[in-house]
């Protein structure tokens, strides 16, 4: 096995108008550059993406197909079309779809047109973990022991996995972002995980080949840029650190990062020149290891695409990277040997429709609201706005938040404040559990391995705070007194609030989750209110609303709050806090209650897997059948020991958020 390329002559390449084969921010972020650089652009887009961002921003847009992601933006004919239809001469790839598979890549070069990244010939030899594990290897290059051999029997797998040793984790060759992963601790495990890391790779990536590895307790995960260019330079752009994680996905990730001193950022910079020359690496990819608490570290894969986290490297280099592919897919020299030097630090989250409390379930809606302050040193990466949609079939990252700064300390407390401050009304999102990290002292301090987010709890999911509520409910119920004073009414005299039994006050109640406000408030007249929360006495004194907006006056301390209509209630945002509500109706409807031991969907999705029959006796915990959504398993298990007694749903049905799937009867 060689380990060292050679490279061929180039032909200069032109490129014109650059076809972006991709949604979301990573396509509005790819249309910029192109932008930029005064090349056409094309947008392609399935029936769910018809209104968005990104097909708008591109000079002309293609329909794929419809929304599921084989039928649109996985399907290599249908964006083969759209680029000879509208005269593309290079393909973008983005990350994620079809970004890594060496057939597209093929079949672009085949059809006459420039892939913006790798050879097919590097994408496919990467893009298997297996023989990527090998390489690296061969190049002299540190990696975990563990099992890659072709033998991908279930029986061999959990054979082999015993002899690897205990903790084990099994992942999938094919693909990254966390899909087809599982740690596995114990022997009993083994056959559940890696049948269950099979068919989600099997539906990520088209290939259920895995790989295992012994686990690394207390884990860093640092990544090395690199770059190369046809005419056999190679140079790392330093290092990213992406050690704070959820389900294996990446959510925080930034540069430089603070574990590594000098001599390790050397060597690490070294290893990752190493692969890649060993493979004779183009365009930009990164060199994935995980560092061990003793200073040691090993390869784990190489990305053969542009990283999520990008943006940490640009802001640190002063580099654009798509800018670098498309200059090296020219056919340009890169211009340099050496990265530039690190400037300052820069910090990136991964904004998710997700409910980190629920175990980080994907949320489901359509935004009423999306924006975020701006400020100097702040980058948002976005493919939303409000009025989008969103849905289950593609990926739930709304947005990539970035941080510039002098220093690490600096950089984390402007993207904690502008998560603060953000207004994202409609779903669920991880953002509040973004900002607590940010400003977490063991994340201050540097403190971080790939289990920072179950080492502290404190950060995922916290108590509501009492006070928070209370004024988002003070905010909500003065608003919509306004509305109802403006509204067309019978006596246009008698401000609303008014009551003929006067010693009673008005009362309404508020939902935050599983907390209800109870309020009652008295109109004084001319802007004045009394309002009673339990014990507690405010006297308000109303200063401006307006149809997105309330001003008050509570004792000596003016507040504001932007308050917008979600598809369930209210979302009310002040200066930094922010609370979901809806209001109990005055007569709330009877509802259909779930049978007991009812089992119901938490969110959208399709059944992959039914694992028990009516008539089955499970256990507490057990899993009865496996949805998934956004690219993610989601198993669904008993609550309590039983008997099957009723199954609703059968492999490949599409079911509703709380939608019944299946009741145990208690033995």
């Amino acid at each position: 096995m060689t380990t060292h390329h050679t490279h061929a002559p180039v032909t200069p390449r032109v490129i014109r108008r650059v076809l972006v084969a991709n949604r979301g921010e990573i396509a509005c972020r790819v249309l910029r550059t192109c932008r930029d650089m005064g090349l056409g652009t094309v947008a392609v887009y399935s029936d769910a993406d018809a209104h968005a961002p990104h097909v708008e921003l591109a000079d002309v847009a293609v329909r794929l197909g419809p929304p599921p992601a084989r039928d649109s933006y996985l399907s290599i004919p249908a964006l083969l079309d759209a680029a000879r239809a509208t005269n593309a001469d290079a393909i973008h790839p983005g990350y994620g779809f079809l970004s890594e598979n060496a057939t597209f890549a093929r079949a672009v070069a085949e059809a006459g047109l420039t892939f913006i990244g790798p050879s097919p010939m590097v994408i496919h030899l990467l893009g298997s973990k297996r023989e990527a594990k090998l390489r690296a290897m061969a190049a002299g290059v540190a990696t975990v022991p563990g099992y890659t051999g072709e033998d991908q029997e279930v029986a061999t797998l959990v054979r082999e996995a015993v002899a690897v040793g205990f903790p084990l984790l099994v992942k999938a060759s094919a693909g990254g972002g966390g899909k087809g992963m599982r740690i596995v601790r114990r022997a009993d495990e083994l056959t559940i995980a890696i049948e269950a890391a099979k068919r989600e790779a099997s539906s990520a990536f088209a290939d259920d080949t895995l790989i295992l590895e012994r686990y690394v307790e207390r884990p860093r995960h640092v990544e090395i840029q690199i770059l190369g260019d046809h005419h056999g330079t190679l140079v790392h752009l330093w290092e990213r650190e992406c050690s704070i994680q959820r389900r294996h996905q990446k959510v925080i990730e930034e540069a430089p990062s603070p574990a590594l001193g000098p001599e390790l950022r050397s060597a690490m910079g070294a290893a990752g020149v190493a692969v890649g020359k060993a493979v004779g690496y183009t365009s930009a990819g990164t060199v994935e290891f995980i560092l061990g608490p003793d200073g040691k570290f090993y390869f784990l894969e190489v990305n053969t695409r542009l990283q999520v986290e990008h943006p940490v490297t640009e802001a640190t280099t002063g580099l654009d990277l798509v800018r670098e592919q498309i200059r090296i897919a020219r056919g340009e020299r890169l211009g340099y040997d050496t990265a530039p030097p690190q400037r300052g630090h820069a910090i990136e989250v991964r904004l998710y429709a997700e409910d980190p409390a629920a175990g980080w379930l994907p949320t489901t809606g359509t935004l009423a609201a999306f924006e975020l302050p701006d400020a100097p040193g702040l980058r948002v990466d976005t493919g939303v706005r409000a009025g989008t949609e969103v849905g289950i079939h593609y990926d739930p990252m709304l947005a990539k938040v970035i941080a510039h700064a002098p220093t690490r300390a600096d950089a984390a407390g402007l993207l904690a404040w502008a998560l603060e401050r953000a207004t994202i009304a409609g779903v669920t999102t991880n953002r509040d559990m973004l900002a607590r990290t940010l400003r977490h002292p063991a994340f201050l301090a540097g403190e971080l391995d790939t289990h920072f987010l179950e080492r502290h709890p404190e950060v995922v999911a916290v108590a509501a705070d009492p006070v928070v509520l209370a004024r988002a409910a003070i905010a909500a119920t003065l608003w919509q007194h306004e509305v109802g004073r403006r509204a067309p009414r019978p006596l246009p005299q008698v401000e609303p609030g008014w009551r003929n039994v006067w010693h009673l006050p008005e009362r309404v109640t508020w939902h935050a989750g599983e907390h209800a406000i109870v309020i009652g408030y008295r109109n004084l007249g001319g802007g004045a209110l009394r309002f009673t929360l339990g014990v507690t006495t405010h006297e308000i004194r109303l200063l401006a609303a307006d149809d997105r907006s309330v001003r008050w006056q509570d004792g000596a301390i003016a507040h504001s709050a932007r308050v917008l209509t979600t598809a369930t209630g209210l979302h009310v945002a002040g200066d930094g806090w922010s609370a979901n509500l809806v209001l109990e109706p005055r007569f709330p409807e009877r509802k259909a209650e779930v049978a007991p031991g009812g089992l119901v969907a938490p969110m959208p999705g399709k059944v992959v897997k039914v694992l028990v029959a009516v008539g089955d006796t499970v256990e507490p915990g057990a899993t009865l059948l496996i949805l998934e959504a956004m690219k993610m398993e989601q198993p669904v298990k008993a609550g309590s020991a039983g008997t099957v007694s009723m199954l609703t749903v059968g492999v490949g049905d599409q079911v509703e958020a709380d939608q019944l799937l299946a009741v145990v009867t208690a033995a």
